[in-house]
C-alpha cells in the first residue's frame, strides 16, 4: 500500500482521513501547517500521493503552492486536492499532474476510491 502524507489544517477532518487511510492499509503521514509538510516531505522520501486541502489557515492557494513545490523535487507525484469552499477555472488551472479532486464534506469510500484511482493511474 502506498504513505500518503495528509496536509489539512482541521485537526478532527485530518484524524478523520488518516483513520480511513490506515484502515484500508495504507501508511500516512500527517501535517497542519506548510511547515509541517515541507519537514514531513524533506525527510520522508516515501511519500507516494499528497492529499491536501487547498485552504490551510486562510491561505487561500497554500495546497495549490504545496503541490508545485513537491512534485518540482519529485516530478510525477500524484496530488489529491480537497476544499469545502468550491473551487474556480484558475485553481484547476493551478493544479499539478497527475492530480485528482475531492470536495467536502466527503466520504470515506469517496477518499479511498480517489487515493485508489491516482494511484492505478500510475502504474
Amino acid at each position: 500500500m502506498a504513505v500518503i502524507l495528509i496536509v489539512e489544517d482541521e485537526t478532527q477532518v485530518r484524524m478523520l482521513a488518516e483513520s480511513i487511510l490506515q484502515e484500508a492499509g495504507h501508511e500516512t503521514r500527517s501535517a497542519g501547517t506548510i511547515a509541517e509538510a515541507k519537514a514531513i516531505f524533506e525527510t520522508d522520501e516515501k511519500i507516494d500521493l499528497l492529499f491536501t486541502d487547498i485552504i490551510l489557515m486562510d491561505e487561500h492557494d497554500a495546497g495549490l503552492g504545496l503541490g508545485q513545490v513537491f512534485t518540482e523535487k519529485r516530478p510525477g507525484l500524484p496530488v489529491l486536492y480537497t476544499t469545502g469552499r468550491g473551487i474556480t477555472d484558475g485553481m484547476v488551472a493551478l493544479f499539478v499532474q497527475p492530480n485528482g479532486f475531492l470536495g467536502k464534506p466527503y466520504t470515506g469510500e469517496q477518499l479511498l476510491t480517489a487515493v485508489s484511482n491516482l494511484l492505478r493511474a500510475l502504474s
